[in-house]
């Protein structure tokens, strides 16, 4: 029996400035809809991901901003670092942390995010 982790729920306050943001650093926005009141639905995508985000009204409780460890992988940490700097966001230098090099950042909210560069292997 195969278990996929496909969608992860990260707190935000203002939907609208999320997804924006989300979408200005590459991600894929899939679906956003309202399915009943009080809900709203929006689920962003990472390219080249089988895991999604989503962002909204109504599901989750968690306190925004309290995510904090989410991490994705790319290629090359320091192409990532320029993506996000073009977006606008302030990014530290690339950091070798031995077992992959790495950039952080939060999103408007603060929930924190790390991009791993795998090491050779």
């Amino acid at each position: 029996m195969d278990i996929k982790i496909e969608l992860v729920m990260i707190p935000v306050t203002d939907v609208d400035r999320a997804k924006d943001f989300y979408t200005s650093i590459g991600f894929n926005a899939d679906y956003d809809e309202r399915p009943t009141d009080g809900i709203r639905f929006v689920q962003l995508t990472p390219p080249g991901s089988a895991c999604s985000i989503a962002i909204g009204e109504g599901i989750t409780k968690a306190a925004p901003g309290s995510v904090e460890g989410m991490q994705v992988v790319v290629a090359s940490a320091e192409e990532a670092r320029e993506k996000l700097i073009a977006a606008g966001l302030e990014i530290d230098p690339v950091a070798d942390l031995g077992w992959g090099k790495f950039v952080f950042f939060a999103d408007p909210d603060g929930n924190k995010w790390a991009v791993q560069e795998l090491p050779p292997r």
